[in-house]
């Protein structure tokens, strides 16, 4: 069932349901007109860049998917009365999808520094038997040139599920060349690039079960305390449409 949180699309699924719906939608191919199906793992600062940047919100609201990555958007949505089942963080779904589809997943991997991309196709080549066609890094030019190439290169492999790890705005890029990058499902994924490979460790189970993996991630990398100004915005946002 289709909600929505500061006007942004979100989906009442499961882990199990979100990673089933992601394997069939491989299986049917790409969809009508070319175009693959966008699947984000909705957290707070994505809601308030999209509230921000139009383009982006756009894409957020014509995703095909839209998931509970954040445990910000879950208490949003429980303020507003919608009852999800639970999160869907977009790691765990990106597991679940290459643990589930075995060597019957062919996919491309998109994002991150040099070399993790291919660490990660590595990796989960081995791990889940995923048939990896290609990999490329994120730190590419947004010139029409450059950005032609890389659409080539992951249409050309024929891989049915595109994980894209490219930063601020992934879910726009994704959306505004769909058509072009020639995957069935494309799924924007963060760091999660970086997970795969091997090159960044997961936080205990026990801080997602809580909630609070984000604040460990904070505490840990300073790099990431930029972000925090976004989840007050966000909270206050949230906060202030009660009243």
């Amino acid at each position: 069932m289709r909600n929505y949180v500061l006007g942004m699309p979100l989906d009442a699924v499961t882990l199990d349901e979100a990673a089933d719906w992601v394997l069939t939608e491989m299986r049917r191919g790409v969809g009508v007109g070319g175009r693959g199906r966008l699947v984000v793992t909705l957290n707070p600062e994505i809601v308030v860049r999209a509230c921000e940047d139009h383009a982006l919100g756009e894409a957020v609201r014509h995703a095909d998917l839209v998931v509970a990555d954040g445990v910000g958007v879950a208490w949003a949505a429980r303020r507003q009365g919608i009852e999800l089942p639970e999160r869907v963080p977009g790691v765990d779904l990106v597991q679940a999808v290459l643990e589930r589809g075995g060597p019957a997943v062919t996919a491309f991997l998109l994002g991150a520094a040099p070399g993790v991309a291919e660490a990660a196709g590595r990796e989960v080549t081995r791990r889940y038997g995923t048939r990896v066609l290609g990999t490329h890094h994120g730190y590419f030019g947004r010139g029409a040139d450059e950005v032609t190439a890389v659409c080539r290169a992951v249409k050309e492999s024929g891989a049915a599920l595109l994980l894209a790890g490219l930063g601020e705005g992934q879910e726009r890029f994704l959306h505004r060349h769909a058509e072009a990058l020639g995957a069935a499902v494309m799924i924007g994924v963060g760091g999660t690039l970086d997970v795969l490979s091997g090159r960044v460790k997961r936080m205990p189970r026990w801080t997602t079960r809580l909630g609070v993996e984000w604040l460990f991630r904070v505490g840990l990398d300073p790099k990431r305390w930029r972000r925090l100004p976004r989840l007050w915005t966000f909270a206050l946002l949230v906060l202030n449409r009660r009243r």
